[in-house]
């Protein structure tokens, strides 16, 4: 199924004049569908109810710039196409926006929209981010890439740049969804990053060609991340920043909320660990991600220290081992009667824990080797 062309074209000349995300826009469109809102905005009919006279006379000078034949054009000589609710590509899970939904997205590169969305996650945070954030980002984007999954961030400076960066380094997908005309690159420290993902992956946005970025549409851009994919992860982020929008955001749809624990006197982490006191999960590495995102039984393996050679031992070994104390030479009777073991069984596995180096013997006594109680020490201080 693809959308009507009037339909098309309407929506092509409405995302010049209605803001993302305004609800009262998407009222209109649900209501009256997007060729009558059009007509009513380019002054033919009644004005359209919901709104006050000065912002229809605001909306009217707005439609005065509705161009959908040049916009479409333009779009199709630089490689860019749009979408609209009712193509086979747009991506079904942006209607949980509801009358917040895109009017259409203009989308830039080869691949699918809607496939590349079913099998997503967002990875976004602090644009001034420090290098523990770039390198976390970059490294869990590279890992989820690698493991079959398609990164989504703003194509901002910091964290989204990082996750971009981390999933082209491992030639995986990358979505970057814009504030702007995707055929602008913004901002302009990324001009060849953009360039490569839109070769390599996707850039998407809602507004047509050539229009700019606003402090509004930035914080709006956030609800398309967050409805595109199945979950956002925030790597590093302040108690002010647009990532926490995002996050709440993919909350208030159903998706999964993850956030990334950084340094506690970290300002930067700050916003995320409020977020983990709130309502995200936890996480550390890709695994634990898909863990939650991915399909019924993608779990992610349980972390333990390093193998150590008393891991190995029996249950009796054990036993006999922990009741050696940690100075002086003990003679069997007493060894047994702690471990709660015969004396013979005791005298058995103490001779196994001499050959492998943990005890030594001194006259009729027992007592740990040195090296032995060095490594209990540091155990049992947490080192």
């Amino acid at each position: 199924m693809t959308a009507a062309p009037a339909e098309r074209r309407a929506r092509a000349a409405l995302t010049r004049v209605i803001e993302p995300g305004d609800q009262t826009g998407g009222h209109w469109l649900r209501t009256y569908g997007p060729v009558e809102v059009a007509r009513r905005l380019a002054g033919e009919g009644e004005p359209l109810p919901g709104v006050t006279a000065k912002r229809w006379a605001g909306l009217r000078i707005r439609a005065e710039r509705m161009r959908p034949e040049a916009d479409l054009a333009t779009a199709r000589d630089v490689g860019v196409r749009f979408l609209c609710p009712g193509d086979a590509e747009w991506p079904a899970q942006l209607d949980d926006l509801e009358d917040a939904r895109p009017i259409g997205l203009w989308v830039r590169g080869r691949p699918s929209l809607r496939l590349w969305a079913l099998r997503s996650v967002a990875l976004v945070g602090a644009r001034s981010c420090t290098e523990y954030g770039a390198h976390t980002a970059a490294g869990l984007a590279a890992d989820l890439s690698a493991r079959g999954w398609v990164v989504v961030s703003g194509g901002a400076y910091g964290i989204d740049g990082a996750a971009h960066r981390g999933a082209l380094g491992s030639h995986g997908a990358t979505v970057a969804v814009l504030a702007c005309g995707v055929d602008r690159r913004y901002p302009p420290g990324h001009r060849a990053l953009l360039d490569r993902i839109g070769e390599q992956g996707l850039l998407v946005g809602e507004l047509p060609p050539g229009d700019h970025p606003t402090a509004s549409r930035f914080v709006l851009r956030n609800r398309v991340i967050a409805a595109l994919t199945r979950g956002t992860v925030v790597v590093e982020a302040a108690v002010r920043s647009g990532a926490l929008a995002t996050a709440r955001s993919a909350g208030r749809l159903g998706r999964f909320v993850m956030g990334v624990p950084g340094p506690v006197t970290s300002t930067l982490s700050m916003g995320v660990h409020e977020l983990l006191r709130e309502q995200a999960v936890l996480v550390s590495d890709a695994a634990e991600v898909i863990e939650l995102i991915g399909t019924m039984g993608q779990l992610a393996p349980r972390k333990s220290g390093p193998l150590l050679p008393r891991d190995l031992l029996g249950p009796v070994a054990t036993r006999v081992l922990a009741a050696l104390p940690a100075r002086g030479a003990v003679p069997p009777r007493e060894i047994a009667r702690e471990a709660g073991a015969t004396e013979d069984e005791a005298i058995g596995r103490l001779y196994e824990l001499h050959s492998l180096g943990f005890v030594e013997r001194h006259g009729d006594g027992w007592q740990l080797t040195r090296r032995t109680r060095d490594v209990s020490a540091r155990t049992s201080h947490g080192a």
